[in-house]
């Protein structure tokens, strides 16, 4: 894998300083790994990326990963140098963003191009102030636009985040459920991921019971699950870094009530409308569209959130957004959440999130990762 991140950083250079002369620095730390290849700061277990690390790409060719490599985390200390990257530990309090502007300044760079959405205004400055002589500029999202579509390796890591994740939701279908608590069903869930091989959770665990159902981004609180309710239950694996999404809702009973056979049936429909249109080439903008349309024409319009979707991998929250005034269209291999739902203040709500990714019709359409049953289920 270190040659494909000497590629991504290659490619990086190339972008930035086509003429040469112009460094760039990356401190965001998904951004980090992705050129790196080492685990990010977020993840747990040993990791050759120590928080806070930042990675200076050389006008010159010469890469250098600088952080705080803790001995009681990282016992074998910094990697050694390979494929074009060395690690420079730091001691101190030193910023290795600073450092890493010292170091450009030494290797002659002309200019030093900075993630200046992530840099906050304090530590810009104190890039600026340690390296006066190299113009600064804005890098931009260039790593983020690089990071959009995904290599096979890095499907495959999503294949696995979805695999344990449909797995994990699998075994608590089987549980029972009535009289446990929201947060009880997502601490639940959040360790049958790790038992099955997840890093983490890709994000906070979501269970959403009766009035809450269908809530994006729903807490979990202390409320008992009950005969009646609908369940919705938003969870996702981290597997090497790669992140997925499900979202499933369900009834607490022997049969659904008819209100809710009718509005799991309309957000069933706006979820598939928008899967359908996952194709290369497609805007981004059409694909919420499709969603968005099938749920206007049922009343609903105004229930469905700003995005209807958004892209996965090393972040939950990547580009592309799905919303009506995202700009672009799709490529292939980019894997997206498609995630329609309602919520009916005071009654409840239906939410179906499932993570594909973007293939053409050649290939077989778009690939869907998470594969646990949509059907409406009566638990």
């Amino acid at each position: 894998m270190s040659e494909v991140h000497a590629v991504r950083r290659s490619r990086l250079r190339s972008r930035c300083s086509p003429a040469g002369g112009v460094a760039a620095l990356i401190t965001r730390p998904a951004n980090v790994r992705y050129l790196a290849g080492s685990a990010p700061a977020a993840e747990s277990g040993p990791c050759e990326v120590p928080p806070g690390a930042a990675l200076l790409v050389g006008h010159d060719g010469d890469d250098v990963l600088l952080g705080h490599w803790d001995p009681a985390r990282d016992p074998a200390g910094p990697p050694a140098e390979e494929s074009g990257l060395r690690a420079v530990p730091l001691g101190g309090d030193t910023d290795p963003a600073v450092a890493s502007a010292e170091l450009a300044a030494r290797a002659g760079a002309e200019a030093l191009a900075l993630e200046e959405h992530h840099l906050t205004v304090a530590r810009h400055r104190a890039v600026a102030a340690a390296a006066p002589g190299l113009k600064p500029a804005d890098l931009g999202c260039a790593v983020e636009a690089q990071r959009l579509v995904k290599d096979e390796d890095e499907i495959a890591a999503l294949r696995v985040a979805a695999e344990i994740t449909d797995r994990a939701l699998g075994e608590l279908l089987e549980s029972i459920l009535v009289g446990r608590t929201e947060r009880h069903l997502a601490l639940e869930l959040e360790r049958r991921l790790v038992d099955h091989g997840a890093d983490g959770p890709a994000f906070p665990t979501s269970v959403a019971t009766g009035t809450h159902s269908g809530l994006a981004g729903h807490r979990p609180t202390d409320r008992r699950v009950e005969e009646g309710d609908f369940l919705t239950v938003r969870l996702g694996a981290r597997f090497r870094g790669y992140r997925c999404q499900i979202g499933r809702t369900f009834v607490i009973g022997t049969s659904p009530a008819d209100w809710q056979i009718e509005l799991y049936e309309v957000v069933f429909a706006a979820q598939r409308a928008a899967r359908e249109a996952l194709t290369p080439g497609a805007e981004y903008r059409e694909v919420d569209a499709a969603a968005r349309s099938v749920l206007a024409a049922a009343g609903h319009g105004a229930a469905l959130g700003p995005v209807t979707g958004h892209g996965v991998g090393l972040e939950i929250g990547e580009d592309p957004r799905l919303s009506p005034a995202a700009m672009g269209r799709l490529g292939p291999c980019v894997p997206v959440t498609v995630e329609p739902g309602v919520h009916l203040p005071g009654r409840g709500g239906v939410r179906i999130d499932d993570t594909l990714v973007v293939r053409s019709p050649a290939d077989g359409g778009p690939e869907l990762l998470t594969i646990t049953t949509k059907e409406l289920l009566a638990l």
